[in-house]
């Protein structure tokens, strides 16, 4: 076979391994040129970014293909053509477009990028990592078992999850650990049926020392599948092996799973992650822009954290569109360009035209102090709570960053406003007549 017949066996092994979407996306348009030696080989890709993302995001995935079918490791060169696509058809990635970064790990499944070192922790999910960590240091050896952590999709439960596998990995490389989602352990069940292969399917699972199951939820009406695994279930079980799931609701709200299923699933520990506040969101980008070699201003990290607030994945997917825009148009991240970028994503509904003076005017007239006051160093409690409201109201309202909504409360930095939103979010927290008092705020100023 010549280098291109090659090539296109290649595209097939990494198509059987990434979503569709994502192999159309990044792969239909990267063309093998050249293999100008028995040691290298070039790929022709669109633009810069292009360029980029295959070799951080895709590289060992290639890297795999081609040595196996140039049956030697070789140097993958890229040739940047000039793309004559504009910025709006730079490809917007889904939050459902589950890639296979660098580090992709077989047999396991595992994604070696998801560790315990980067995850970000913080209150909403502080506990759920300590378990994890708990279940990875001594698998099937702590009353841990299974573990099962449930929350909103974009909070970090496939984190986790992949993060106990790695580290078990690390201390032990051949441990049989075996990450899988739901939907993916269904469809091999009925690939096995109709070949005539259950037997071997039940005993693949069953020789596994640590089983990570992912979206557990997908079972639900499935019962021949429920079937079978809950039979794996209890032989693991059995066996002193861990089993840790992720599902998208506590195990009592999920329908059309059997009641004894259901039982399984919470004979052990069960730990949920909740929405990260508003210093842990920032810190997500924050390390996020670290880790991608990314420049971004700290007040378009602050404007995007409080623009997302309840879907970690959406926050990220808003940096890899930066990082795209940046990359292709040779420019720097701005505000305008997050915005943008947001509205995009989000919908021009995301933002309420809504300025400081309008939430300043307000909050004063409907608590009785006058906008000096609420500029002033005044500390009486009635002062103290209204500056603190206006803050908070502010941050929800208005697409100003912290930092320039302290500026604009005389002079004050971002950390005051952050304090300021806490209060009032633990006051919204704990006083039922004061957050509909908020809500009612927020409805009339919009």
């Amino acid at each position: 076979m010549d280098y291109l017949e090659k090539w296109k066996f290649c595209l097939g092994f990494i198509k059987e391994r990434i979503p569709e979407q994502a192999y159309q996306t990044w792969f239909d348009d990267a063309v093998m040129i050249s293999s100008a030696t028995e040691e290298e080989v070039t790929l022709q890709v669109p633009n810069q970014f292009h360029y980029e993302w295959l070799e951080s995001k895709y590289r060992h995935l290639i890297d795999d293909a081609i040595k196996e079918y140039f049956n030697i490791p070789m140097v993958v060169n890229y040739s940047v053509v000039i793309s004559n696509k504009s910025t709006e058809e730079i490809p917007k990635l889904k939050e459902t477009e589950k890639t296979i970064p660098t580090g992709y790990h077989q047999p396991s499944q595992l994604n070696s990028r998801y560790i315990f070192d980067n995850f970000i922790e913080g209150k909403d999910n502080q506990f759920a990592k300590a378990a994890a960590h708990s279940v990875a240091d001594t698998p099937g050896q702590t009353p841990f078992n299974p573990l099962l952590i449930y929350s909103n999709p974009g909070l970090g439960k496939t984190h986790l999850l992949q993060a106990i596998g790695n580290q078990v990995l690390q201390k032990k490389p051949n441990a049989r650990v075996v990450y899988i989602t739901s939907e993916k352990f269904m469809q091999e069940f009925i690939s096995a049926i109709q070949k005539n292969r259950s037997t071997d399917f039940a005993q693949t699972y069953r020789n596994v020392d640590m089983l990570l199951l992912d979206d557990a939820q997908f079972f639900q009406n499935k019962e021949q599948t429920q079937e079978q695994f809950f039979h794996l279930f209890n032989d693991l079980y059995q066996r002193g092996k861990q089993i840790v799931l992720t599902t998208d609701r506590h195990p009592n709200e999920l329908r059309g799973i059997k009641d004894r299923l259901v039982s399984r699933f919470q004979s052990g520990l069960i730990v949920d992650i909740q929405a990260p506040d508003l210093e842990t969101r920032i810190a997500i980008l924050s390390k996020q822009a670290e880790d991608d070699g990314l420049d971004i201003p700290h007040d378009v990290t602050e404007f995007i954290a409080f623009s997302v607030k309840h879907d970690v994945r959406r926050m990220k997917a808003v940096l890899i569109r930066l990082l795209a825009l940046s990359s292709i148009k040779h420019i720097d991240i701005t505000m305008e360009m997050a915005k943008q970028v947001l509205v995009d994503m989000l919908g021009k509904s995301a933002f309420n035209k809504i300025s400081i003076n309008h939430v300043v005017k307000y909050v004063g007239k409907a608590m009785k102090i006058s906008e000096r006051q609420l500029f002033g160093k005044g500390r009486k409690q009635n002062v103290a709570l209204a500056r603190q409201t206006a803050m908070f109201l502010a941050r929800e309202l208005t697409d100003l960053s912290l930092t320039n909504i302290g500026a604009r409360f005389g002079g004050r930095d971002h950390s005051t406003v952050i304090h300021a939103c806490k209060t009032i979010e633990n006051k919204i927290n704990s006083d039922a007549t004061f957050a509909h008092t908020i809500e009612n705020m927020k409805s009339e100023i919009s």
